[in-house]
């Protein structure tokens, strides 16, 4: 794990929380425009928002979008008071001083991030005098990518009010041809079908989306709030020439090639499995569903092996074997009993790959290597560069590397670089309930190759863009940009050479190759070759070192500020008017979200004990220790030690925390040689007769070792028989806890995230202009405008109908025959707070957030090979776990099941989450 993430299982909050009526904006969106022009693929999409101040007063108005990832912003632009004003794209160190010191007094300062699987989102705001208007007006540029043989324009609409001039056009222009439109998305399928109107005819085609203001409140899913969702335009063009279509206009051009009517290349394929602990739960049971679909879908002709691995390599078979209905029968079995344990030695398992690729290596056959994994090396060879260079040496140019990433804790960019190093591409698969698809999706993308060893040849050519190309794949296409020499389109000489099974092909232009008139330049061609090139040089810059780096980064940024693109070396700095802090666009990178934008990488598998690990070198005298099996423990200084086995399961210091007798050091995965620095604490059995619904566990780190940027993990307890049910929420989040809905109460909680425990704050909201907030260290009101701290030891408040008394350490708070205690505890110096609801609503039956939830019941169903329990007819995998007590004055550890959220909790974890 590149980035440490110290592990802190921790306090639960226990109040509850329900959302609060969104407070109406002060300002009317009164026009929404998003025009999108495709032309030869080549994607142009402005958003226009016009805005009006309704108010007495100035008031802030925001502007916020979400826009493709693998797009560029190249323009920002407001109308303010008769005057425009312009975002102009900088060099990224050019512009972070600016944007450093605004955040350093405080001011606001705009930034692009990561908001999902597909999507960035840009947000700006401006202040705007009463009774005035603004207009905002955002152009962004994507280069289209074929796949399943389909284009994919989409266009996410997030004005979150009813608009009353709201319009989305995308308007599409193919010298080929169209062959194919569809519109798909949320917001064509939410009783919006009759506001979307399309048009087709030969080379053009149009897509309008026109709902009226009643349409936007009552369609399903706007819930009166207005339209957020995604409208997508799926289409593709005819192929009548296999050597595809060039398109030249003032001395540039842009060739798509994706020729048909090939046959079929038989394959060899082998998939490297991660089955090591951080996979456990939805990732493997996802990971097993999607390769028995892909198995299914295998051609007999077609060759496969399997290879599981964690700190050890498992084969299926030794050798890869035909995929016969009997072989693929047994593979499934394989797959089926694949389960999650020990470390992850990703060396030896892609090494392993290529060895049994190589050995099998037959002529006419296109091989391709799948690594599919959620971390970072923790066994064998743990040294990132070693194995890139391991893999690129032993791959040497034989066959594409592809590597699938799970989850945003694996590090994005060392799978990356070793896929582009091997003529792969690495693809992150969300841990969201389609992960099994989103694999399936990737594999049918590679599922047919129709040619290799792609060499596109264009002489009297310059400045070219990606060439060679080791596999070509049904369903998709090779785009290749260059400048023309001296724009002298007569000897200008396009061709290209292929492999299909054991023939070699050429590929030459049919017809002349004419470029447009004066009159109808396409500047989109230029843009084009400069969009490819900078994407190139990027994924470049990540693969080389040195001088060379430098080089590569020097040309893209000079492209990028030539041509305002928000590249990752660039930045826009939003020009605002005089008195007003300008914003900085920077475009986000791939595996960064959330915390992850600050450089925190949060690490969270789910493991059944306590864990931190911090990113520094081993001290001295620090000692590697191994045992038996993971869940096996032993006591420290009590003068016992692991046995010594093959595999390092953990790492203990000479000084380590003062442990009370009895609690256990578990072990769970080997560390990170080298790297990072792992502890596993675990506990003994407790007596569960006083333990509230739901508690939180909290595992320290040693005082001696101070961390630095640290993730905590937060530990759950469902109460049940004959022990609870245990599971884990990463922080920083707010919680939903408790809503009672018949009466005006709601809870929120704030969780620590890193370099904190527990609870930060606890609010709780009577009406919209009164609550009360408490911290460890006060408590403070705001009522009606009015803002009251209070911070001494003992303090008697009433609000409302709420009474809080607050003493040394605790906060008693009762509303009615509603009574929550806030505990005050203390770690290694360090407040943190532990609610607690002690006494319940009176007869009501229909309580919301987590508190509200009743104890569960269930049923242990199979011991062997892994333990299951049953819960409404489910048949859910556990883990044997601990977690800490910290409802009463003394914490107690207890004994519990760990399972997923969503397991536990029968729903998505984000019903409880703000």
């Amino acid at each position: 794990m590149k980035n440490i993430s110290l592990k802190v299982s921790f306090l639960v909050l226990l109040l509850g929380l329900v959302d609060a009526q969104p407070k109406k904006n002060n300002w009317d969106i009164y026009s929404f425009h998003i025009n999108c022009s495709v032309s030869g693929r080549y994607a142009t999409t402005l958003i226009a928002s016009r805005v009006a101040n309704r108010m007495n007063e100035s008031k802030e108005i925001e502007f916020h979008v979400r826009i493709p990832k693998n797009a560029f912003i190249s323009k920002f632009r407001m109308f303010l008071d008769g005057q425009y004003y312009d975002g102009a794209v900088k060099a990224k160190e050019e512009a972070q001083q600016q944007y450093t010191g605004a955040v350093s007094r405080g001011e606001s300062a705009g930034l692009v991030r990561a908001v999902g699987r597909t999507l960035e989102e840009f947000k700006t705001s401006v202040n705007v005098a009463a009774h005035q208007k603004v207009t905002f007006e955002l152009t962004y540029e994507e280069l289209l990518k074929r796949k399943h043989g389909k284009y994919k324009v989409q266009i996410h609409a997030q004005p979150m009010q009813p608009v009353k001039d709201f319009k989305v056009d995308v308007y599409i222009k193919e010298k080929e041809g169209i062959n194919l439109l569809q519109v798909k998305g949320s917001l064509s399928s939410s009783g919006l079908n009759d506001t979307i109107t399309k048009t087709l005819a030969d080379k053009e085609a149009s897509v309008h989306f026109y709902p009226t203001v009643e349409q936007q409140k009552t369609c399903s899913g706007c819930g009166g709030k207005g339209l957020d969702g995604d409208l997508i335009v799926v289409y593709d063009v005819n192929r009548d020439e296999p050597f595809g279509e060039i398109e030249v206009s003032e001395g540039y051009f842009v060739h798509h090639f994706a020729p048909s009517n090939i046959p079929r290349i038989p394959k060899s394929v082998v998939f490297v499995i991660d089955q090591s602990g951080s996979m456990h739960g939805r990732k493997i049971e996802q990971t097993r569903i999607a390769l028995l679909h892909i198995l299914s879908d295998l051609a007999e002709e077609d060759f496969f092996g399997l290879i599981s691995f964690d700190s050890s390599i498992f084969h299926w078979k030794p050798e890869l074997v035909q995929a016969t209905p009997g072989n693929l029968e047994d593979a499934k079995a394989f797959v089926r009993n694949i389960r999650d344990r020990g470390a992850t030695d990703i060396n030896d398992a892609v090494l392993q790959g290529t060895r049994m690729l190589k050995v099998s290596s037959r002529p006419g056959v296109a091989s391709i290597l799948v690594l599919l994994t959620d971390g970072d090396p923790t066994s064998g060879v743990t040294n990132l560069e070693v194995i890139q260079s391991n893999v690129r040496e032993a791959i040497a140019g034989s066959f594409p590397l592809y590597c699938l990433g799970f989850g945003f804790d694996v590090n994005f960019d060392f799978l990356k670089k070793m896929s582009l190093q091997n003529s792969g591409s690495a693809r992150r698969i969300y841990e969201d309930s389609d992960a099994d698809l989103q694999l399936q999706g990737f594999y049918e993308e590679v599922a047919t190759p129709l040619l290799t060893d792609v060499t596109m040849i264009y002489v009297g050519g310059a400045n070219l863009t990606q060439t060679n190309f080791s596999q070509y794949y049904n369903g998709s296409e090779i785009v290749v940009a260059g400048e023309i020499t001296n724009n002298d389109i007569e000897t200008f000489s396009p061709g290209a050479v292929a492999f299909s099974r054991t023939k070699k092909i050429i590929f030459e232009k049919a017809t002349p190759i004419k470029e447009r008139p004066e009159a109808v330049s396409d500047v989109h061609i230029q843009r084009v070759w400069a969009f490819l090139t900078v994407k190139q040089l990027l994924d470049k810059e990540l693969q080389a070192s040195g001088p060379e780096r430098e080089t590569i980064k020097k040309k893209a940024l000079e492209l990028s500020l030539m041509y305002s693109f928000v590249t990752p070396l660039t930045s826009m700095v939003v020009t605002k008017p005089p008195g007003e802090n300008a914003d900085v666009l920077d475009k986000p990178k791939e595996d960064k979200e959330s915390l992850h934008t600050q450089g925190y990488l949060a690490h969270s598998p789910p493991y059944p004990s306590g864990r931190f690990m911090l990113t520094r070198p081993r001290p001295k005298g620090a000692k590697v220790h191994t045992a038996p099996s993971r869940g096996s423990a032993f006591r420290p200084g009590l003068g016992s030690s692991p046995p010594s086995l093959k595999d390092p399961l953990m790492r203990t210091y000479p000084s380590l925390p003062d442990l009370s007798y009895g609690n256990l050091l578990q072990v769970v995965q080997p560390p990170i040689v080298d790297q990072e620095d792992v502890f596993y604490y675990g506990a003994d059995h407790a007596d569960l007769d006083h333990s509230p619904p739901f508690i939180l566990s909290t595992f320290i780190a040693p005082t001696d070792i101070p961390p630095t940027g640290v993730l905590i993990s937060h530990r759950f307890l469902l109460k049940g028989q004959p022990v609870p049910i245990c599971f884990d929420v990463d922080g920083n989040i707010t919680l939903k806890l408790l809503h009672v809905p018949d009466r005006d109460l709601i809870v929120t909680g704030e969780l620590g995230h890193f370099q904190s425990e527990g609870f930060l704050w606890v609010t709780i909201q009577l009406t919209a202009d009164l609550d009360i907030r408490i911290g460890p260290g006060d408590i403070t009101v705001h009522d009606h405008g009015q803002r009251s701290v209070y911070t001494q030891e003992e303090h008697n408040i009433t609000v409302g109908s709420l009474t809080v008394t607050k003493h040394n350490r605790e906060v008693d708070v009762v509303a009615g025959d509603v009574r929550i205690v806030i505990l005050l505890h203390e770690s290694h110096g360090k407040p943190f707070l532990w609610p607690v609801l002690k006494e319940r609503p009176n007869n009501n039956e229909n309580l919301e957030g987590i508190l509200g939830l009743k104890p569960t019941s269930y049923e242990e169903v199979q011991q062997t090979p892994v333990t299951k329990v049953k819960i409404n007819d489910r048949e859910i995998d556990v883990i044997r776990s601990t977690a800490t007590d910290h409802s009463a004055a003394s914490s107690s550890p207890v004994d519990c099941w760990w399972m997923a959220a969503d397991d536990a909790l029968q729903r998505p974890l984000n019903h409880f989450t703000v």
